[in-house]
């Protein structure tokens, strides 16, 4: 009996261990969030004279985590469809600076925080939502990933931070802008907000 109570406890201990594995969704994310973790802990890029040189390695990073163009088709929705091709390509372009504009200060604030990989939930065979956790000295912070499975790579098209999510709270501020305004007047908002006007 004493044999199976520690057989047992050592099997309880190897799955404590180690974390179940989630699937490729979870790893794509986990990969890039570490890439930036390591970025924003590089003591060669605190100084404020490396400012830039941080950023664009975080936009690198960037680059392969998120899909601009699904991110920008949902967050305009119906109205994707009223613009023509460039004004789609600038849009996509603009959100990104606006959205870099918004975040990066916060982003590089980070002062040590630890992210926990929750669990995946899969939607369908081409699409999950990865679910995390900020951890800070005084609160957990959850946050999850939409993800999208396009040209053999997962993508993020959606970030939801405590139930908030980035598209829907972005797509309400553009349809209410396109309600009283063409496509073109929307791209000249963003050029002045990037701008800074």
């Amino acid at each position: 009996m004493k044999k199976q109570i520690v057989a047992l406890a050592i099997l309880l201990l190897l799955l404590v261990s180690f974390p179940v594995y989630a699937g490729a969704p979870t790893d794509a994310v986990r990969l890039n969030v570490n890439k930036g973790f390591e970025v924003l802990r590089d003591p060669k890029l605190k100084a404020e004279s490396a400012r830039e040189a941080k950023k664009e390695k975080l936009r690198l990073i960037y680059n392969n985590l998120f899909d601009d163009v699904e991110m920008g088709k949902r967050t305009l929705s119906k109205n994707w469809n009223n613009m023509n091709t460039a004004q789609r390509q600038e849009f996509v372009i603009l959100f990104r600076q606006v959205l870099e504009k918004a975040y990066i200060d916060k982003i590089l604030a980070y002062s040590d925080e630890k992210v926990v990989f929750d669990r995946e939930t899969m939607v369908s065979p081409t699409q999950a939502e990865v679910f995390t956790k900020v951890v800070t000295a005084s609160q957990e912070i959850p946050i999850s990933y939409r993800v999208l499975l396009k040209d053999g790579a997962w993508k993020v098209y959606d970030v939801v931070i405590e139930n908030v999510s980035l598209v829907l709270n972005y797509r309400t501020q553009f349809n209410d802008i396109l309600a009283k305004n063409t496509p073109e007047q929307l791209l000249e908002i963003l050029r002045k907000k990037v701008k800074g006007q």
